[in-house]
């Protein structure tokens, strides 16, 4: 499985990515991200899906950037992407299906180009298509889901400095590494800043981070001794009273 995660605020943008590949009982490293240039400008690029199709995609993405240097929008390069993904269709997904594989890659794409008003987010399906991410909800994961979404819905908002924005990020990344086998270090880092349109790319080993996961850890527990107590007095004073019944019933049955 993977852990990609997006997000968009208003001073830039934020990516991260595991590099753990998992096949069988076997465990490996990959890279899940990818900075494209076009012109003068940055976009990354994250995978979660078949790394077969991942890779011939990708090639075939930069083979475009290459040759067409025309692209002025995000959308456009967004477009370009997931023409080369359904050309890869075209050719493999046939193939794959037959032996029992599925063509199961989504993408997120994120930068700013010359007519781009403001930076964009993008997450892309299998088949193609697309959509936004905006101010409402605005971020977005692909691959394990599940166990990193409920930090971000409870405290990410568009509002949010990058800054948070990124230790945010990472926590989410942190609760889904201790919940899921298949969710691992190396993690890779992208942030694009808004006010100097530069985009900075960093790799962080779990020395790097273990004693952030520790003291998220740590407050965790502290916090839910610290949450009040009253709503639930009623219901475990009556198991206290029925526990003290149910014994004095032993008692007498015994006697």
């Amino acid at each position: 499985m993977t852990y990609c995660l997006g997000i968009k605020v208003k001073e830039g943008l934020v990516a991260l990515a595991d590099t753990r590949i998992t096949s069988g009982s076997e465990t490996t490293t990959a890279k899940k991200i990818s900075i494209h240039h076009n012109g003068r400008k940055n976009l990354f690029l994250m995978t979660s899906g078949l790394r077969s199709i991942r890779d011939k995609a990708v090639t075939y993405f930069e083979e475009v950037l290459e040759t067409d240097t025309e692209f002025s929008k995000m959308y456009q390069i967004v477009n370009a992407f997931g023409a080369q993904l359904r050309r890869v269709a075209a050719e493999d997904k046939q193939a794959l299906g037959e032996s029992g594989l599925y063509f199961n890659l989504y993408a997120i794409v994120g930068g700013k180009l010359e007519g781009d008003t403001e930076h964009k987010l993008y997450m892309l399906y299998p088949e193609g298509n697309w959509i936004e991410i905006g101010e409402a909800t605005p971020f977005a994961i692909i691959g394990n889901s599940g166990y990193g979404k409920p930090i971000l819905n409870r405290v990410l908002t568009y509002q949010s400095s990058l800054q948070f924005a990124l230790k945010t990020g990472f926590l989410s990344f942190d609760s889904t590494r201790v919940s899921a086998n298949d969710v691992g270090y190396p993690i890779d880092v992208v942030i694009y800043r808004e006010d100097t349109g530069i985009m900075v790319e960093r790799r962080y080993t779990e020395e790097h981070t273990n004693h952030i996961g520790e003291a998220w850890g740590g407050k965790l527990k502290r916090i839910i001794h610290e949450i009040p107590d009253d709503w639930m007095n009623e219901l475990m004073e009556a198991g206290e009273e029925e526990g003290e019944d149910f014994s004095q019933m032993q008692m007498q049955q015994q006697q």
